[in-house]
């Protein structure tokens, strides 16, 4: 009897943990600051109210301005002449490829648009400061900035679902040659919606992988030297 118990018990428990986590809201904490050549990242999950919290921090990145470059060079060989022989079997079949993967990219990201109305933005902040020196630049330069960032937000409101009014500021410094800023944001939604998109995807691509013709243009070996 205890066996069977169990046996019937197990599902059961299984059953509410899936259900359990596929209405747990995750949220993204998002941390970035970048001061001249100097960044920094944080990262931070959580779930359950705060009692699951993951932490991922990216170490200050700094450019070096004396760090070595790699140079390649290449040589062309004015003696001879390639010409690929392309016939209409190979161009209507690279026209195919072209529908195959258009069609097969556009599907994807029916899905990934479906997944990404269902998250939603608790939280975003961009504060920057920008100077170059000059007076009139570091205006012209402000104005710049200020339409990025409403094209931006813009884009997010777009795709994502904004629940508050971001908070948008650029400073400009007349006197100094800097380029500071600030982008705190929080995103939220729920974990089995992400399942399901993935599932999707998964099966979007391993069902309907694009049939790629091999003869195609991009694929033609017919070279012949004169």
């Amino acid at each position: 009897m205890t066996k069977l118990k169990w046996l019937f018990l197990i599902p059961i428990i299984l059953l509410f943990l899936f259900i359990l986590i596929s209405f747990t809201k995750l949220t993204i904490y998002i941390n970035y600051f970048h001061h001249n050549d100097d960044d920094d990242l944080k990262i931070e999950l959580r779930a359950w109210f705060g009692l699951i919290k993951y932490k991922v921090k990216i170490p200050t990145i700094k450019v070096d301005d004396d760090s070595p470059s790699i140079e390649v060079e290449g040589e062309q060989n004015n003696k001879k002449k390639s010409i690929n022989q392309i016939s209409t079997d190979e161009v209507q079949n690279s026209i195919k490829n072209y529908k195959e993967i258009l069609g097969h990219v556009l599907g994807m990201q029916t899905i990934v648009k479906k997944f990404l109305k269902k998250v939603s933005i608790k939280q975003f902040e961009w504060y920057s400061v920008i100077g170059v020196g000059d007076a009139a630049f570091t205006g012209m330069i402000t104005g710049a900035i200020w339409a990025v960032k409403g094209s931006m937000i813009g884009v997010l409101s777009h795709f994502l679902r904004m629940k508050e009014v971001p908070k948008l500021i650029v400073t400009p410094d007349f006197n100094h040659s800097i380029a500071q800023t600030r982008i705190t944001c929080m995103f939220q939604f729920r974990i089995g919606n992400a399942m399901l998109a993935g599932i999707k995807l998964i099966r979007f691509w391993k069902g309907g992988r694009p049939k790629l013709k091999s003869n195609s243009v991009f694929s033609s070996e017919k070279i012949k030297s004169v």
